[in-house]
Protein backbone atom coordinates (compact mmCIF):
# COMPACT_ATOMS: atom_id res chain seq x y z
CA UNK A 1 0.00 0.00 0.00
CA UNK A 2 1.07 3.52 -0.85
CA UNK A 3 -0.02 6.91 0.96
CA UNK A 4 -0.51 9.33 -2.08
CA UNK A 5 -0.18 13.20 -0.37
CA UNK A 6 -0.96 15.90 -3.62
CA UNK A 7 -0.73 19.65 -2.84
CA UNK A 8 -3.01 21.48 -4.94
CA UNK A 9 -4.84 24.47 -6.01
CA UNK A 10 -7.77 25.49 -3.85
CA UNK A 11 -9.84 26.26 -7.08
CA UNK A 12 -9.64 22.96 -9.05
CA UNK A 13 -10.21 20.78 -5.65
CA UNK A 14 -13.60 19.89 -7.04
CA UNK A 15 -12.15 18.75 -10.55
CA UNK A 16 -9.47 16.57 -8.90
CA UNK A 17 -12.24 14.93 -6.49
CA UNK A 18 -14.28 14.21 -9.76
CA UNK A 19 -11.45 13.02 -11.41
CA UNK A 20 -10.25 10.72 -8.96
CA UNK A 21 -13.89 9.15 -8.31
CA UNK A 22 -14.11 9.26 -12.38
CA UNK A 23 -11.15 6.74 -12.07
CA UNK A 24 -12.42 4.75 -9.09
CA UNK A 25 -11.17 6.62 -6.46
CA UNK A 26 -13.53 7.24 -3.82
CA UNK A 27 -11.85 7.54 -0.69
CA UNK A 28 -9.84 10.02 0.88
CA UNK A 29 -9.22 12.83 2.56
CA UNK A 30 -8.59 16.54 1.79
CA UNK A 31 -7.74 19.07 4.24
CA UNK A 32 -7.00 23.00 3.86
CA UNK A 33 -3.56 24.11 3.73
CA UNK A 34 -0.95 26.71 3.19
CA UNK A 35 2.27 27.23 1.42
CA UNK A 36 4.33 28.39 -1.28
CA UNK A 37 6.94 27.05 -3.02
CA UNK A 38 10.55 27.85 -3.28
CA UNK A 39 10.84 29.95 -6.61
CA UNK A 40 8.33 32.71 -5.22
CA UNK A 41 10.86 34.21 -3.39
CA UNK A 42 13.84 35.68 -4.47
CA UNK A 43 16.42 34.36 -1.75
CA UNK A 44 18.59 37.48 -1.60
CA UNK A 45 15.64 39.88 -1.47
CA UNK A 46 14.47 37.34 1.85
CA UNK A 47 17.87 37.74 3.54
CA UNK A 48 17.32 41.44 3.21
CA UNK A 49 14.60 41.59 5.01
CA UNK A 50 15.29 39.14 7.54
CA UNK A 51 17.87 41.63 8.04
CA UNK A 52 15.20 44.49 8.60
CA UNK A 53 15.94 46.46 5.35
CA UNK A 54 12.63 48.38 4.40
CA UNK A 55 13.16 48.06 0.78
CA UNK A 56 13.94 44.41 0.71
CA UNK A 57 10.69 43.58 2.74
CA UNK A 58 9.45 46.39 0.40
CA UNK A 59 9.64 44.37 -2.61
CA UNK A 60 9.41 40.84 -1.09
CA UNK A 61 5.72 42.14 -0.36
CA UNK A 62 3.21 39.66 -1.40
CA UNK A 63 5.66 36.85 -2.36
CA UNK A 64 6.61 35.68 1.22
CA UNK A 65 2.55 35.16 2.08
CA UNK A 66 2.08 31.77 2.01
CA UNK A 67 -1.28 30.60 -0.33
CA UNK A 68 -4.27 28.94 0.12
CA UNK A 69 -3.84 25.19 -0.61
CA UNK A 70 -5.62 21.91 -0.46
CA UNK A 71 -3.82 18.74 0.86
CA UNK A 72 -5.31 15.37 -0.44
CA UNK A 73 -4.63 12.14 0.81
CA UNK A 74 -5.39 8.83 -0.45
CA UNK A 75 -4.39 5.30 0.41
CA UNK A 76 -4.30 2.67 -2.49
CA UNK A 77 -2.88 -0.69 -3.27
CA UNK A 78 0.88 -0.33 -4.78
CA UNK A 79 -1.20 -0.89 -8.49
CA UNK A 80 -2.94 1.84 -8.07
CA UNK A 81 -0.68 4.51 -7.77
CA UNK A 82 -0.17 5.39 -10.79
CA UNK A 83 -3.49 5.94 -11.50
CA UNK A 84 -3.70 8.54 -9.03
CA UNK A 85 -0.73 10.27 -9.85
CA UNK A 86 -1.63 10.94 -13.44
CA UNK A 87 -5.17 12.02 -12.76
CA UNK A 88 -4.09 14.46 -9.97
CA UNK A 89 -1.47 15.61 -12.60
CA UNK A 90 -3.54 15.77 -15.33
CA UNK A 91 -6.22 17.92 -13.43
CA UNK A 92 -4.00 20.07 -12.03
CA UNK A 93 -1.43 20.82 -14.78
CA UNK A 94 -1.79 25.23 -15.84
CA UNK A 95 1.93 25.13 -16.66
CA UNK A 96 2.05 27.92 -13.98
CA UNK A 97 4.08 27.70 -10.75
CA UNK A 98 1.91 27.10 -7.89
CA UNK A 99 0.47 24.00 -9.75
CA UNK A 100 1.23 21.27 -6.99
CA UNK A 101 3.48 18.87 -5.68
CA UNK A 102 2.80 15.24 -5.43
CA UNK A 103 4.36 12.46 -2.43
CA UNK A 104 4.19 9.18 -2.62
CA UNK A 105 4.86 7.65 0.86
CA UNK A 106 4.92 3.84 2.11
CA UNK A 107 2.44 2.25 4.44
CA UNK A 108 3.34 -0.46 6.59
CA UNK A 109 -0.61 -1.82 7.43
CA UNK A 110 -4.18 -0.23 7.54
CA UNK A 111 -7.06 -1.38 10.10
CA UNK A 112 -10.45 -0.49 9.68
CA UNK A 113 -11.79 -0.10 12.80
CA UNK A 114 -15.35 -1.48 12.57
CA UNK A 115 -14.41 -4.30 12.04
CA UNK A 116 -10.73 -4.99 12.63
CA UNK A 117 -10.03 -6.13 8.96
CA UNK A 118 -6.19 -5.10 8.30
CA UNK A 119 -3.59 -4.75 5.08
CA UNK A 120 -5.63 -4.12 1.58
CA UNK A 121 -9.19 -5.14 2.62
CA UNK A 122 -9.57 -2.66 5.11
CA UNK A 123 -8.85 0.28 2.14
CA UNK A 124 -11.21 -1.60 0.00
Amino acid sequence: MKEVIAVVRMNMMNRTKKALTEVGIDAFFAHEAQGRGKGFVNPEVLKGAEKGYEEAAAILGEKGKLYPKRLVTVVVPDEEVSTVVETIIETNTTGKPGDGKIFVLPISDSIRVRTGETGEISIA
